[in-house]
């Protein structure tokens, strides 16, 4: 700030206000544990960065199951339906080398695995 600094009376007021915000338990907590880059809102518990991974997972099993029904029936259908689950899970594969490369690059732990460890 260029301008003077606050009053005493000033300086009161907003400890009152930082006071009243802090019995706010679950404010407080998303507040002292934000990270850059992630939402304020995220899905919860064990589901929380690991959807895309679960996404992806299953497209790749859907991909298999359309690849061996296109191949065993020749049926245009099913060959586009097959095109487009590999598109998706090309997609998503895609997604998650670059958060794990952008993880590995800025030397933080890796938060999927269920033990928390880093693996070396």
């Amino acid at each position: 700030m260029d301008g003077a600094g606050l009053s005493q009376r000033e300086r009161a007021i907003l400890a009152g206000i930082e006071e009243q915000l802090r019995t706010d338990l679950l404010l407080d907590r998303h507040l002292r544990t934000m990270r850059p880059g992630l939402p304020y809102t995220e899905a919860p518990g064990l589901l929380r960065g690991r959807l895309l991974a679960i996404g992806t997972g299953l497209a790749g099993a859907m991909t298999a199951v359309l690849l061996v029904m296109a191949a065993s029936s020749s049926s245009p259908a099913l060959i586009w339906a097959f095109a487009a689950t590999w598109v998706l899970t090309l997609s998503g594969l895609g997604l998650l080398v670059c958060r794990w490369s952008r993880r590995l690059a800025a030397g933080q732990p890796d938060t999927d695995r269920p033990d928390g460890d880093a693996q070396d």
